[in-house]
């Protein structure tokens, strides 16, 4: 089996020196498209992380009516706990809200200093969903709670977060999905003009017994090795510049909501990942080309 392989490994090797410009061709197509698609993925992956830190930080803010005595905030506090989508419910007692209203408001703040001894604030539930996207749902059932006196939670600007992200996601993913097509393509069609430069070679084999099994295995390394040196180039590249790009934004970006992915283990991941998806393009070019062209 070892020799059968090897003999394999052998006529693939010798059919891409063979048709040099067509190798060539393959794997620039290759190449072009993994350094698209590995860009498409370190932006994703980058925006689905400051997404999701996005997506952690949406609270709901639910002021308690200020007749509600201690008894009634309880049982508030209880009734938004049976909630199925609440993770969390956390008590933010008036005098706490007015000192975090100060301090956001910098100097203009100290004016509210004087509210002190008469804190005009409500006391505050401040609640967290299991899901984020199930903040609207949570903040409809609150409104409706007895001495629940108003529920905020930035009802446009979560609508339009969630709806960003998931138009974001569905580009880059169809983006990357028509790459990988294209790539697909070009090596289905560099494998099948090899296999119309063999066809007599492919049937005298077929005369002296050789199966379709023992025909197609050359082709399928060949496709095999198409993707993956197609995907060299793109690995060094991108982690070379991510490696850049990491150093350069990482102090700048400091104390910022936005937060880039380290460099590792995320490169490394993004790289095993380039180096399956070249080598399942070239796999499947070559399969593609082999079932609708290779007629033994």
């Amino acid at each position: 089996m070892i020799n059968t392989l090897g003999r394999h490994l052998r006529e693939s090797l010798k059919s891409l020196a063979r048709n040099t410009w067509m190798t060539f061709a393959s794997v620039s197509a290759v190449t072009v498209t993994l350094i698209l698609v590995g860009t498409f993925l370190v932006i994703m992956m980058n925006l689905n992380h400051v997404a999701d830190n996005l997506e952690q930080d949406v609270e709901i803010r639910v002021l308690i009516d200020v007749t509600a005595d201690e008894k009634a905030q309880q049982t508030l506090k209880g009734e938004i706990e049976k909630i199925s989508q609440v993770d969390s419910v956390v008590f933010s007692p008036k005098e706490k809200e007015l000192e975090n209203l100060v301090d956001s408001l910098g100097e203009e703040g100290k004016s509210f200093e004087l509210f002190e001894q008469n804190n005009p604030l409500n006391d505050v539930f401040v609640v967290k969903a299991k899901e984020p996207r199930d903040t609207t749902v949570v903040a409809e059932k609150i409104e409706k709670l007895e001495n629940a006196s108003k529920v905020r939670y930035g009802q446009d600007q979560v609508d339009k977060l969630f709806n960003a992200i998931s138009v974001a996601r569905n580009i880059g993913i169809a983006l990357i999905i028509g790459l990988i097509f294209t790539a697909m393509f070009l090596i289905s069609n560099t494998i099948k003009i090899t296999i119309i430069a063999r066809r007599r070679e492919i049937e005298i084999m077929k005369l002296v017994g050789a199966t379709n099994g023992f025909i197609r295995w050359p082709f399928f390394l060949e496709g095999l090795l198409l993707g993956v040196l197609g995907s060299v180039i793109p690995i060094v590249l991108i982690s070379v510049s991510y490696q850049s790009l990491y150093t350069w934004a990482l102090p700048k970006l400091q104390g910022s909501f936005v937060e880039v992915l380290p460099f590792s283990p995320f490169v490394f991941q993004v790289s095993a990942l380039l180096l399956f998806i070249g080598a399942l393009i070239g796999v499947w070019g070559s399969l593609m080309s082999v079932r609708k062209f290779l007629k033994v």
